[in-house]
C-alpha cells in the first residue's frame, strides 16, 4: 500500500475509511460545512505536508472544495467521478472502490514517503502522553499548541510522524505545556 506524503482533506467519516482501503495517508475529514472549524489543522498539515481535497462529486462536495480551494490555492485536487461514487442513488467518495481513490489520488499528482518514523510509542509513555491519568489532557494541549488538534494516543503518534513535527518542535511543546502547569 503507498503512503502518501499529502495529508488528504475528505468530508466525512465514511470517506476516511475507503481512503484508508486504497492508500496509507493522514486524512482530515471537514464534516460537510463544517470545514471553517477545521482550517487551523488544515493549515498546518498545508504548511508542513501539503494537502490533496478529495471531496464527493456533488453540489455540497463542489462548495466544500471551493472554501478550502480559496483558502489554501496551492492544494492539490482529487476528483472522483460521479459513475465511479455512486452507490443505491448515493453519490460519494465513500462509495468508490479504492481502484477508483487511487485512480483520482495518481492524478492529482501525489508524493510517497519513506516509512521513516520520528515518533515511537516509546516517546508517548516517556512524555505521559498514553498510559497515565493524565495523558487525554496532555495529548489534548500538545493538539492545540502544534495545531494538529486532539487525537488519542495512537491517531498522535501518526500526526506527529506525518506532520513533519520535529523532534525539537515536540519537545520546547512539551516543555512549555509541562511548565504551565
Amino acid at each position: 500500500m503507498k503512503k502518501i506524503k499529502e495529508v488528504i482533506i475528505v468530508e466525512g467519516r465514511d470517506d476516511i475509511t475507503a481512503v484508508k482501503r486504497a492508500v496509507d495517508a493522514e486524512l482530515i475529514a471537514v464534516h460537510g460545512y463544517s470545514v471553517k472549524k477545521n482550517l487551523d489543522k488544515i493549515q498546518k498539515a498545508y504548511d508542513n505536508n501539503g494537502i490533496i481535497i478529495l471531496t464527493d462529486p456533488d453540489f455540497a462536495g463542489v462548495q466544500i472544495r471551493r472554501i478550502i480551494t480559496n483558502r489554501f490555492p496551492e492544494a492539490k485536487q482529487a476528483y472522483i467521478n460521479r459513475y465511479e461514487g455512486i452507490k443505491n442513488g448515493n453519490i460519494g467518495v465513500e462509495n468508490a472502490d479504492p481502484e477508483s481513490i487511487i485512480k483520482a489520488l495518481e492524478k492529482a499528482k501525489y508524493e510517497t514517503i519513506d516509512s521513516e518514523k520520528v515518533f515511537t510509542v516509546e516517546d508517548l509513555l516517556e512524555y505521559h502522553l498514553t498510559g497515565f491519568s493524565n495523558s487525554k489532557l496532555l495529548r489534548e494541549k500538545l493538539g492545540e499548541k502544534l495545531g494538529i488538534g486532539y487525537s488519542n494516543g495512537k491517531q498522535l503518534l501518526v500526526k506527529l510522524n506525518h506532520y513533519g513535527i520535529s523532534m525539537e518542535e515536540f519537545e520546547k511543546a512539551m516543555d512549555e505545556i509541562i511548565e504551565s502547569l
